[in-house]
């Protein structure tokens, strides 16, 4: 069975820096890479945060702010920037998709194009959240940064039980960047069989290699952070692909999935005359005459692999055919075994 087309989402998230422009950018930069989706987050800081709400270690280092509301708020993008983008993404020929943090937006985005719903890893216990979300009946994708088993399981169940049939959970680690001790990509493989959903993986790494390990061990979406420019202050810079390194991951993911191939151990029709050529088969060793009994002194194996193959053995036949040095044998050449 081949497998199924692995959904690459692009996150631009708030890479833009409250700059629509700069996120109309990512778009096409998105859609040029070979991406499924690019994807924005949406919200309003002052709906999301106290305003005493601390940043937490990485947003320090990377923006100097030590308010978390004050930091979102500079990053936030309206209704109207959002219908523009989904816009662009549809000149653009890219899926349009954005976490939202509101449950009031949701519709909203609904009608600007956006035909499935990203859960943060932050909201995964948010379960008056996840009702409301399954209320929309479209797929959902699940991320699980900072998430236990147990947590895992119950939203899972709150989602099945409000008929949400299609939920894809990423494995993620809520660290930006996320050393790869910390990764853990056979959680996919523990959360696939034990909750009968599809997997993925939600990659804060630095670099491209462990979001194509994840592709080759099964993962059927990739959401990976990118950036115009990684040197722009910012949160998320940091562990974000610029463009040529979101193409070349999106390269790579495409490569995995073709590599992974249906699980048949056959030769793929260009390996056939590969074949011929590689593989031995028995050759006289000399000139020889009809009615002669081989022994082994008389053939050898020798490439190509025309005649008789290796598998099968003509000592002790007798040959029906005056045979040149050299040349291949074949079944025909040979007395029918008594």
């Amino acid at each position: 069975m081949i497998s199924q087309k692995i959904l690459v989402i692009a996150e631009a998230g708030v890479n833009h820096n409250g700059d629509f422009n700069r996120a109309n950018e990512m778009v096409r930069v998105a859609a040029a890479s070979g991406a499924d989706y690019v994807k924005f987050q949406a919200f309003k800081a002052e709906n999301l945060v106290s305003n005493h709400a601390k940043t937490t270690a990485y947003q320090k280092n990377a923006t100097g702010s030590v308010n978390q509301r004050e930091m979102l708020s500079s990053l936030e993008l309206s209704l109207g920037d959002f219908e523009k983008l989904a816009a662009t993404c549809e000149k653009e020929k890219i899926g349009f998709l954005v976490t939202p943090f509101d449950y009031e937006i949701v519709s909203t985005l609904i009608e600007f194009g956006m035909d499935r719903i990203k859960v943060s890893s932050g909201d995964l216990t948010n379960i008056s959240l996840l009702v409301k979300f399954a209320s929309f009946d479209l797929p959902m994708i699940v991320s699980t940064g900072m998430a236990n088993e147990k947590e895992v399981s119950h939203s899972i169940e709150i989602l099945k039980s409000n008929n949400v049939d299609d939920i894809t959970i990423l494995q993620c680690t809520s660290l930006y960047p996320a050393p790869p001790r910390t990764i853990n990509l056979r959680a996919m493989k523990t959360m696939r069989d034990k909750y009968k959903v599809n997997v993925g993986f939600s990659d804060h790494s630095i670099g491209t290699h462990i979001s194509i390990a994840a592709a080759a061990l099964g993962a059927t979406t990739i959401e990976k952070h990118f950036t115009l420019d990684r040197s722009l202050p910012g949160p998320d810079h940091m562990a974000s692909l610029e463009p040529v390194e979101l193409s070349s991951l999106i390269a790579g993911v495409r490569d995995v999935q073709e590599a992974l191939g249906n699980g048949v151990k056959e030769p793929v029709e260009d390996e056939i005359e590969v074949s011929r050529l590689v593989r031995r088969s028995w050759h006289t060793t000399r000139d020889i005459e009809l009615g002669t009994r081989l022994s082994e002194k008389d053939i050898i194996l020798k490439r190509p692999g025309d005649g008789m193959l290796g598998d099968e053995n003509p000592i002790g036949r007798i040959l029906k055919n005056k045979k040149r040095a050299d040349s291949p044998i074949y079944q025909s050449d040979l007395e029918v075994k008594s």
